[in-house]
This record gives C-alpha cells, structure tokens and sequence, in this order.
C-alpha cells in the first residue's frame, strides 16, 4: 500500500488523544464534510478488500489493488476499463503486490511485486495457515526486501523489473509527461554500512531508512531526494510535474505531516502541522490544493482533509464518519474523487466514489 502506516504505529495499543492538536489552533473553521462529496458510491463489490485507485489522464483506465483468490491472501493488481466494467488481472498471481499507477499516455501499469521471491509460495500459504488458525495481529505493513517495482503492458504480458535492487521498493508514480518515477525505498539499508545506531533502529522499525527517490522512467539515473532516518515516502507528482508531495513520519511512528519539494530535492517544504498521523497526501488537478487522511479525531478515526499547496490555510475537513478514510485520489479532470474506506458492514477497505466540488473546496481554503 502506497501511504501506509508504520509499524510502530500499527501495533500500539493506543495513543494519547492529548497528542491531537484542537482545530481551534487554526484560524478558521472547517466546512461540513457532506459540502464537498455528493452521490456516494461504492466501487468495489466482489472483492474480499480493495484499495488504493487511480486513474490514467484521459480517465479510460484505473487500476488498483485488492484480495480477491483464496489462494492468495496478498493484494493483486487489477485494471479496469471505466467505460465497458471489464476488470483484467496485470499482476503475475504469485506473492505480495502494491502500489500501482497507469502511464498517462502509453497502455503500460506500474507495481511493486514479490512474485520472484524464492519464497513467495511459502509466504503465501503461511499467511493463508495463520487466518485459518483465527490469529489476531495488529495490522502492521510488511517492507519486504523483494519488493521490486515493475512494468507491464494492459494485459499484463512483457513484464519487466525496473529495480532489481535487494531492499523494499514500492510507492511508484509516473510523472505527468511519463519520463520520471518516484518511488520510495530502503535500499541504503542493505547497500551501505549502517552506523550501529542505524542498525539497531533498523532491526526494530525497517521503515526508518525509507527515503524517495527519483529515476527516469527505464529505471536508470536513480537520485536519492530525502535523508533522513524517519520514513518518507508515498510520493506524488503535482500536475504540472514540478514537485513532489510525500509524507515524512516522526521517529516514534505515531505522526506524520505533509510535505512537498522541487523533483531535484530541494525546497522541501512543511505543509501540514497537525502532531497527529497525517499521511495519503494527493494533489487536485488544479494544483491548487492537496487531499490527505489523518487521524487527527482520534486514534483509529481517520478523515479526509484539504489544504493549499502552500500549508498557509487552515486544513478542511472533508469527510466525518467513524472509522477509516484515505488513500483518496481525484479524477484527473478534478470533478470526482476515489478513496478508500471500511464504512461497510464487514470494516473491509473497499473502493469508493462520488462527485467532488472543487469550487466550493477553494472558498472554503480562501483560494480563488
């Protein structure tokens, strides 16, 4: 998943609500959820869970991932022709995939996948015995060292590794013009010597050497944009290709903010301060404002959120119903919004959609 959470956070048993800023902090009030999203739909249906959808530019295709076989308890990518339903599987089958975009222009997908693992199989069926036994864990992301980023036509056929670097390599987008990929990784991991202080919070949290990253769309010229030894990383170009917006973690997990910055790395910029998890951060077509989730309401409770590209504002509040809302994505003509929530009877992500009012997203962040 693009914009998950750490494990640190995912597997605390809960966190001080005192940790929450009050939206009293900003200077203005936030508008009414049910102002921005009409004609809410559900997407998905068939699937066991689904997520994380986005669209190629002329809005023809999504993809997007979910668990659908039984013998495969790990997400899959699918690709969906929006005018005929028709859905096509492009993931190999095998192992763990995520993370996955259409190229704007060209009939190619791009994922992060396991499938050449050795020991996909294995994973696979262990994953399967530990549900059948009724195990419960707390959810926490699994950054394994086989992630690899890939490409494949519409069909899913001349697949091609465009990493092929020991380390987990995931949360991969095109750039609007196709010729650039960002992507996070913790490749230096495994490539460099770490300090034992490095080591040590390695071994405990494998997320802490994330960093993004940027190389040209054949995977070569690979340049590192962030160092830090807290997790970057869910990066997004904006519409006009310049920038890049990403969530960067606090060290102990259990925050996160906005940030954007220049493609080459430099003028990183804070644009959430919210001392809460703040992550999912997606720009609107018009480029004048960013969509993310927090769980800034309480621990579990996550909504969607707005605010300028310039962090000036006060954050809108988007959604408000109990539970999970995130991974939200717009439509690339900006007037509908996709997004990922467990408001159904099960608590299971599923896809969901509904017609997006951009206009009254600007007045209520004072933009024109």
């Amino acid at each position: 998943m693009r914009n998950f959470l750490p494990t640190p956070f995912l597997s605390s048993a809960s966190l001080a609500v005192s940790s929450f800023v009050s939206l009293a902090a900003f200077n203005g009030v936030p508008a009414h959820a049910t102002d921005f999203i009409t004609a809410e739909q559900q997407l998905s249906v068939k699937e066991k869970r689904a997520g994380e959808a986005y669209y190629r530019q002329d809005m023809k295709w999504m993809i997007y991932q979910a668990e659908v076989a039984d013998d495969n308890p790990f997400y899959q990518i699918f690709l969906k022709n929006i005018d005929s339903g028709a859905v096509q599987q492009v993931s190999p089958g095998q192992g763990k995939t995520t993370c996955a975009w259409v190229h704007p222009s060209q009939e190619k997908v791009l994922f992060s996948s396991t499938h050449e693992d050795a020991g996909a199989k294995a994973k696979m069926l262990a994953e399967i015995e530990r549900r059948k036994s009724g195990e419960r864990q707390s959810y926490a992301w699994d950054y394994d060292e086989f992630y690899d980023i890939y490409e494949t036509d519409f069909s899913g056929n001349n697949i091609r590794n465009l990493t092929k670097t020991l380390g987990y390599d995931a949360e991969a987008s095109w750039s609007p013009d196709g010729k650039l990929i960002a992507f996070a990784s913790n490749r230096r991991a495994y490539a460099n010597k770490l300090t034992d202080e490095e080591a040590a919070l390695f071994k405990t949290n494998p997320s802490s050497m994330i960093d993004i990253y940027i190389m040209d769309a054949d995977g070569s010229n690979v340049k590192r944009l962030t160092d830090t030894n807290t997790y970057d990383g869910g990066p997004f170009f904006s519409p006009d290709g310049k920038r890049i917006v990403w969530r960067r973690f606090t060290e102990s997990g259990r925050e996160a903010e906005i940030f954007t910055m220049n493609i080459d790395g430099t003028d990183q910029k804070q644009i959430t301060r919210l001392n809460a998890m703040s992550w999912a951060p997606f720009y609107h077509p018009s480029g004048k404002y960013i969509i993310f989730a927090t769980n800034l309401h309480g621990h579990r409770n996550f909504e969607l959120y707005i605010v300028d590209v310039d962090g000036e504002k006060a954050p809108v509040r988007v959604t408000d119903k109990e539970g999970f809302d995130g991974l939200p994505v717009f439509t690339p003509d900006g007037n509908y919004i996709t997004w990922t929530s467990d408001r159904t009877p099960e608590k299971k992500g599923l896809l969901f959609h509904g017609k997006w009012d951009h206009q009254k997203a600007l007045e209520s962040l004072g933009l024109k």
